[in-house]
């Protein structure tokens, strides 16, 4: 486990520089790109089923739903990219900094489950797309989601330009679908404007209502927002903050007002095709492909919503991994190979979605897809309560806290969202446990956890007015008063990793350089040979007989330079051996040097440097051979 504190996603972390350009149209481009990753959680498969119902039943009575829950949204996520911009920290790192280890262990538990909720919709969704484009069984499509478990990976090698530039190319493949369908189905134009008139014709619109805006603002946005803002290295004066946050605030008023036009076309899409010919009871994203070309009058309708539908899934699938990586590392300060974690959450997703159809059918993906929205809505207060208050510290934020004007409208809308999706919650508990089925179960788990989560809302949205706690004053980015910097005596012996090839002498030059003549120098090799993890030291392998003699060779010429030389040959894994040989030897400096290796030879062989530097109890100099 990684306790050093670490940047918000270290790997592009300030990888944008914004400051070569001196303003203007390059300036505003250079931090255009966050906002397009986190609008494509808005446009997720968990939105297109309540959109569709509310196009197909009630019209375009509900398009006003969309453009408030888009309002609030766009007020939100500024907010997250201004704590990321100002604070230099992501919500689940200002979530660590000021909660004591239960509640932040518990906020961490909540995302993972939302996080995990969030790519179960993506699955279902993108199984459903490949099915309908490709008409393969549901779960063949769920098990082939697996398989863009490496796809960020490939893409995180390419610089956050790149994958941003990926990010956006799939939500404009969405947008321009629905251009298209939108033109095939012609819808009144007046028609949409009267939905823009706030109305809820009965208790069925509202509990539409509730399932649009739940299933709008996102919580792993907001985790993803704050760090997505860091990629970008900017002018920390005050004029270059206020700055970056104007710049952010119109990345997000573009990119989410996209997301709003893909949500608003599926509904009105809904409602042009199916409630004005009076299908009323399309809900389900099979029933609106299967309808679509017949009402629409052309094959290419069908084809363009499967493709948009795709997109949308694996566009979100992408920008879920990070938000996963973000809350790991925020909440936890624990790092995971990228593959991992995506495979993980991956899985978890998979199972359940594989078992429900495995068992109950592919009609219940629909229910799925339902159930993904409602443990968002539980966890979804969890973000922003938080988030409000940190935007809102003047401790933290400094000249750039939010004022009234901010204040009163952020919890205007935390209300709306916690309230509507407290009632949602509610409703859907009441439901089940008056159905007479499961009444026990439920009893002895969902209602109990439910009002868990209830109390623990409470007490953050209560936590500013109770007397603060030493912990509160510890937040991190506060300059100390004064920086005691001590000498210290040269190291006294030095360990160094050797392979036998040309990066060696590197190496070994630097070591020097630290330690000078006076020091003592071990130099480590690890025999890597099968017979070698097995055997251990009694392995007599050509290549252990090779490299204990090059070893020998080695002790032979730095000594001739008047160095004190020892040798230690290990075996098995280097992962293993070089951490336990290093702490063994009283050693206060190890120089490794860095393979070079890209992509899939650190997925095959792994990588050595990253978990030995964990592992040991001395500082570690990494060495890149120059080139």
């Amino acid at each position: 486990m990684n306790r050093e504190k670490s940047k918000s996603l270290q790997e592009v972390h300030q990888t944008v520089d914004t400051t070569v350009h001196a303003g203007g149209w390059r300036r505003l481009f250079a931090f255009l790109g966050p906002a397009y990753m986190v609008s494509v959680g808005y446009m997720d498969p968990g939105n297109w089923a309540t959109d569709i119902a509310g196009g197909s039943k009630f019209g375009y009575t509900l398009v006003w739903v969309l453009v408030l829950s888009n309002l609030m949204a766009l007020l939100l996520q500024s907010l997250s990219a201004r704590l990321g911009v100002v604070a230099g920290m992501d919500l689940a790192q200002a979530s660590r900094a000021y909660y004591p280890k239960m509640i932040n262990r518990s906020l961490w538990f909540l995302a993972e489950i939302a996080i995990a909720a969030t790519d179960l919709a993506e699955v279902v969704g993108m199984a459903i797309g490949l099915q309908l484009l490709f008409d393969i069984p549901l779960l063949t499509g769920i098990c082939i989601t697996v398989l863009d478990t490496f796809l960020l990976l490939i893409l995180q090698r390419f610089g956050i330009r790149k994958m941003e530039a990926f990010i956006i190319s799939l939500v404009s493949i969405i947008g321009l679908a629905f251009v298209a369908e939108l033109f095939f189905a012609k819808p009144h134009g007046l028609s949409i404007l009267s939905g823009l008139k706030p109305s809820i014709p009965n208790d069925q619109a509202l509990y539409i209502a509730i399932g649009i805006i739940g299933a709008t603002v996102m919580p792993h946005n907001l985790y993803l927002h704050s760090s997505l803002v860091q990629t970008r290295r900017i002018d920390r004066s005050d004029k270059g903050i206020r700055q970056a946050i104007k710049y952010n605030v119109i990345d997000s008023a573009v990119a989410l007002n996209l997301a709003l036009f893909v949500n608003a076309a599926i509904l009105i899409l809904a409602a042009a095709s199916f409630h004005t010919n009076g299908m009323t009871g399309i809900e389900s994203i099979q029933d609106a492909h299967a309808f679509l070309g017949d009402i629409l009058g052309t094959a290419l309708a069908p084809i363009l919503f499967a493709v948009a539908l795709i997109a949308a899934g694996q566009s979100s699938t992408l920008t879920g991994t990070l938000s996963g990586q973000i809350v790991m590392e925020g909440y936890l300060n624990l790092r995971l190979q990228p593959w991992l974690r995506r495979l993980i959450t991956r899985l978890i997703a998979i199972i359940p979605a594989a078992l429900v159809i495995a068992i109950a059918g592919e009609e219940k993906t629909d229910d799925l897809l339902v159930l993904s929205q409602v443990v968002l809505s539980l966890q979804l207060g969890f973000a922003v309560i938080p988030l409000i208050h940190f935007v809102s510290d003047k401790k933290l934020m400094g000249k750039f806290v939010i004022g009234p004007w901010l204040k009163i409208p952020a919890w205007l809308s935390a209300a709306i969202i916690v309230g509507l999706n407290a009632k949602l919650v509610y409703a859907t508990l009441v439901e089940q446990m008056q159905s007479g089925e499961n009444t026990l179960l439920l009893s002895l788990t969902a209602v109990p956890i439910t009002i868990a989560a209830a109390v623990l809302l409470l007490w953050i949205t209560l936590k500013p007015f109770f007397k603060p706690s030493e912990k509160d004053a510890a937040l991190p980015h506060i300059l100390p008063e004064s920086i005691a910097v001590q000498g210290r005596k040269s190291y006294q012996k030095i360990a160094v990793c050797v392979d036998f090839s040309d990066s060696d002498a590197e190496a070994i030059s630097h070591a020097v350089q630290q330690g000078g003549k006076d020091a003592k120098y071990l130099l480590v090799h690890i025999v890597e040979t099968a017979g070698a993890r097995v055997m251990q030291s009694e392995t007599a392998d050509y290549e252990t007989d090779f490299d204990r003699k090059a070893l020998a060779q080695y002790e032979t010429q730095l000594t001739a330079t008047g160095l004190q030389i020892e040798t230690m040959l290990g075996f098995g894994s280097p992962k293993d051996s070089i951490p336990e040989i290093v702490n063994q030897s009283d050693a206060d400096l190890l120089v490794m040097g860095a393979h070079g290796h890209h992509l899939w030879k650190d997925l095959l062989f792994g990588t050595t440097v990253e978990k030995v530097r964990h592992r040991v109890k001395i500082p570690v100099l990494i060495v890149r051979k120059v080139v």
